[in-house]
């Protein structure tokens, strides 16, 4: 890709953005519509257990079924490095 076409592409993303942002009217947020009916704020605690604890919590706990899943299986690796043939042979 020569310089020109690099400096295309900037200039076409940089617009595209700035039109992005430039469109959103975040400032329309602070009118209320018909029937807006907001609840109560969260509070801090509120905050961290829903967006921080509790993704982590799932995690978590699907990388624990996962993990008791696996290891339930008896292992069956029929790959060659499982299989001692020769060695048994000639010992």
């Amino acid at each position: 890709m020569d310089k020109k076409n690099a400096l295309r592409a900037g200039a076409l993303a940089a617009g595209t953005t700035l039109m992005m942002l430039l469109m959103s009217s975040p400032a329309l947020a602070l009118s209320r519509d018909d029937g807006d009916d907001p609840g109560t704020g969260l509070s801090v605690i509120e905050t961290l257990g829903l967006y921080v604890l509790a993704p982590i919590g799932l995690f978590l706990a699907i990388a624990a079924l996962v993990m008791i899943g696996d290891k339930s299986h008896k292992k069956k690796d029929v790959t060659t490095s499982n299989i001692s043939t020769e060695a048994e042979a000639k010992a």
